[in-house]
């Protein structure tokens, strides 16, 4: 469900104990100064940040996800005989303290420039926040997930939280994101007819496959279907799995519902009949748990639980269909047992709704903890929650729509009421399934929900991937609007977005080109899909869980809601396509490579005069950097290889063509064409 944005990034919840134990530690002295590939004594030279690195990837963090009982090992990189001592600086939340672990030279690196700095954080079952003091003669620098600093930081220090875990199957997966009703006919049985019921005022209307979105009677859009349906996703599960190789399936909701978006649930309990049958659900989730269609998978499906539709029978203001209910709803009655689920400033006309002004969207009240609403949706073991998280169906994990926005007395969230809800929901969930998982939908800084890990997972990551990519490549924001950054802000921002939250959130955030709340990528870039190729190349190297709006795969257009939801173009799904062979190609390198899923990132090269941006992906299997080009013309692109470590001499590979290129004086050099990129592995 959309939301309005934030492109400002909000300060974590950890920023206040920061802030204070930043005051009470003092600052550092001396001037940060940049520098080349390394080497030198520490006397002769400052401390050269550009050699400075560290972050949680596997080479740098001995355990990312540490248990109360065990200890945490981290590294710091530094230019080799550039540092004469070296500390890690952690603050623990147990005695709200800051505690100092010297640090030794463990290892240097293969080509001689980097010295391996190593520490110990002992274990205990307490949340803690890291930085290192970097030390050469009379100078201190500091270092955490914001980089380099002259003064001790206030922010953007790495996490260690024992006990959080986020699936593992996430982290290592790709997801794809079906708006059910536009993707495969499998059922014209249960297919919407014309005029088939009304709601709203609106008659439904049925439309050819590949025809438009818009109904014929303004402002009944909600009411056009296509006959898309669960068993048509079953049916293409083949394409979905073996043809591109995604092995995450997340749903739109399928619950039943007046609307083609389902966004408005008028029964959590049950399937909407256009969609299909609970047997439905059941056979779909099976076939996406096994391996008959591609690789085994998992499903996540769409919590709606922000608010309820106003045919929903709990509050009973609407009906559609002919269908009855056999309870007395809010709206009906103050003497209703559901009249508390709701708040009203007027019974029974005003009342809090989704974003104040969507009446058929009554929002739900969650009161206290343990009040009704809570356990209907969560908290027992037939709620809505849990009861797909069991047999017969066995789903994988929730996305939760709007999940900043649930609290009580109509209030829109992002409190400590929404806060305790989210903990007891992940509560609830974790007793059915520990390795489920929890996507929260926002558009700001999600950190406030996932940097202490009693929360979300994870979060459609709009913030650190959707929007900064959609204004450095197509120069519009996710939104569509006129909006533009160049390469260095680019950076920037990502950089931003990844140092607010723990490293194995980083690793799960969803990253979307476009969902059904924005219009299509390949629209925003003007139509241009090589700038859509370019950006896959992006998402599915980059940090986090690559997300597929289908159809993106091969630049399907489409403007703002409805059309961003046009019907799947069959004809388009084949790898003699090219964009989908790209996606495909994509998919397999990114399965083949731990890098690219849970390794260390490294901005390489930011270049605003030729558009180039540049990273490192690395683990202690393979070094890989990526070049993109966002410029139309080709570049010659110069890779410092050497922060990755490559020696000279030593060849690399573009995953992408096959072309081999060779380490030379610590650089590579290649050509990169116009809105496209290389993948260099070594």
């Amino acid at each position: 469900m959309f939301q309005s944005g934030n492109r400002a990034l909000s300060l974590p919840r950890r920023t206040a104990a920061l802030l204070l134990a930043g005051m009470l530690a003092g600052c550092g002295g001396g001037a940060v100064s940049s520098g080349g590939a390394g080497g030198g004594s520490a006397s002769a030279k400052l401390i050269d940040t550009a050699d400075l690195f560290s972050d949680q990837g596997s080479m740098y963090d001995s355990d990312p996800e540490p248990t109360a009982t065990q200890s945490v090992t981290v590294t710091l990189r530094t230019g080799h005989g550039n540092v004469t001592s070296a500390n890690i600086e952690y603050y623990d939340a147990a005695d709200g303290a800051y505690h100092y672990v010297p640090m030794s030279v463990t290892s240097m690196d293969p080509t001689g420039r980097f010295d391996d700095w190593q520490g110990t954080i002992p274990a205990g079952g307490s949340e803690k926040h890291y930085r290192f003091e970097v030390i050469s003669g009379g100078e201190t620098l500091w270092y955490n997930a914001d980089g380099a600093s002259a003064i001790q930081p206030t922010s953007g220090d790495f996490l260690v939280i024992p006990g959080f875990k986020t699936p593992d199957w996430m982290k290592n997966g790709v997801m794809y994101q079906i708006f059910v009703d536009r993707f495969y006919d499998g059922d014209p049985a249960n297919d919407i007819t014309n005029g088939q019921y009304t709601y709203g005022g609106c008659a439904t209307e049925r439309h050819a496959w590949g025809t438009s979105v818009y109904a014929e009677v303004s402002g009944c859009n909600s009411e056009v279907f296509f006959g898309g349906d669960l068993a048509g996703i079953d049916e293409k599960l083949s394409y979905i799995k073996g043809t591109l190789g995604a092995d995450i399936l997340y749903l739109t909701p399928i619950f039943e519902s007046p609307t083609n978006h389902k966004y408005d649930t008028a029964d959590y309990y049950a399937i909407d009949p256009a969609f299909g049958t609970a047997d439905d659900l059941e056979k779909l989730i099976q076939d996406v748990h096994g391996s008959v269609n591609g690789p085994e998978g998992y499903m996540i499906l769409d919590g709606v639980f922000n608010h309820t539709g106003d045919t929903n029978c709990w509050f009973g203001k609407s009906t559609y269909g002919g269908e009855t209910c056999r309870v007395v709803g809010a709206y009906q009655s103050q003497s209703s047992p559901y009249y508390t689920w709701y708040t009203f400033q007027d019974w029974p006309d005003r009342y809090s709704t989704f974003f104040d002004h969507v009446p058929s969207m009554p929002k739900l009240d969650f009161g206290a903890s343990g009040s009704a609403v809570r356990q209907q949706i969560y908290a027992s073991p037939t709620s809505v929650v849990q009861t797909y998280l069991k047999a017969p169906f066995g789903i994988d994990g929730w996305r939760l729509d709007s999940g900043q926005m649930l609290d009580a007395d109509g209030n829109d969230g992002s409190d400590a009421t929404n806060h305790q809800i989210m903990e007891e929901l992940r509560t609830a969930v974790h007793s059915v399934d520990p390795d489920a998982e929890i996507l929260g939908e926002f558009w700001g800084d999600p950190a406030p929900w996932l940097d202490d890990g009693t929360e979300w997972d994870s979060a459609m990551n709009y913030n650190g991937f959707t929007n900064p990519l959609s204004e450095w490549l197509c120069g519009e924001d996710e939104h569509g609007k006129a909006a533009s950054i160049d390469v260095t802000a680019f950076d920037a921002w990502l950089r931003a977005a990844r140092a607010d939250l723990p490293v194995n959130v980083q690793e799960v955030m969803t990253n979307e080109l476009g969902t059904h709340d924005t219009p299509r990528f390949a629209t925003r870039c003007g139509g241009d899909l090589t700038r859509t190729e370019l950006a896959e190349i992006f998402q599915f190297t980059y940090v986090g869980t690559p997300g597929i709006y289908y159809g993106d795969e091969y630049g399907m257009q489409g403007g703002n809601d409805p059309d961003d939801r046009r019907t799947f173009d069959w004809s388009q799904a084949t790898t003699a396509n090219a964009a989908v062979a790209l996606t495909r190609k994509l998919i397999s390198i990114r399965n083949q490579y731990t890098a690219l899923r849970t390794g260390s990132f490294m901005t390489l090269v930011t270049d605003d005069t030729a558009d180039i941006y540049a990273f490192g992906r690395v683990d202690a299997r393979h070094r890989i950097a990526v070049a993109l080009n966002a410029d139309s013309a080709t570049h010659i692109v110069t890779v410092p290889a050497w922060q990755l470590s490559m020696p000279d001499g030593s060849a690399v590979t573009d995953l992408l063509t096959g072309n081999t290129y060779t380490v030379s004086g610590g650089n590579v050099t290649v050509n990169v064409p116009g809105h496209y990129g290389v993948i260099l592995e070594q």
